[in-house]
């Protein structure tokens, strides 16, 4: 796909959502289950289920899918898309791409074993390396075209409120 077919596809829908701004907002879920035994849950993935557990920092055996590498995984997912069509846009051609996540976690944290550690990821650093001709001024517009409409990078940026619900007997 080229600049001018990104522009033909995306025209009519932005013309719908200039029109029509409630037409733009989509939902989007996901969903895990108590399926397996043990501390995991079972997600719903797009290539069937992933049973997540604990980290082996936390009590795992490393069988289980950690969550912390599924975010990163649907990071970098989001922000290759997002490059992909930030390059596209703007013309530029990419030969090629490789998109890392990076970052770590401090086990004692999410073991609540003092307050003074935080729960999660830190020092999350993405890395695009382009096999490109681009100049350092168009890779930097590059960058931040990534950084403002990767969805998943903006979504870490606000913590999702939580509710626990009683099942229906």
């Amino acid at each position: 796909m080229d600049q001018a077919d990104l522009r033909a596809l995306q025209a009519p829908l932005k013309e719908r959502y200039r029109t029509e701004p409630d037409s733009a907002i989509a939902d989007v879920a996901a969903r895990a289950t108590f399926a397996e035994p043990g501390i995991t849950a079972t997600v719903e993935g797009w290539a069937g289920p992933v049973r997540t557990g604990l980290h082996p920092t936390t009590g795992g055996d490393g069988s289980d899918a950690c969550s912390g590498d599924l975010l990163l995984q649907a990071l970098v997912g989001c922000a290759g898309v997002t490059l992909r069509s930030v390059a596209t846009a703007m013309g530029l051609e990419i030969r090629s791409a490789e998109v890392r996540a990076e970052g770590v976690f401090d086990a004692r944290g999410t073991l609540g074993m003092t307050r003074d550690v935080p729960v999660g990821l830190l020092d999350v650093v993405v890395t695009a390396i382009v096999d490109t001709d681009a100049d350092d001024a168009t890779l930097e517009r590059l960058r931040t075209g990534t950084e403002r409409f990767c969805v998943v990078a903006r979504s870490l940026a606000e913590t999702p409120e939580f509710v626990i619900e009683r099942a229906a007997r």
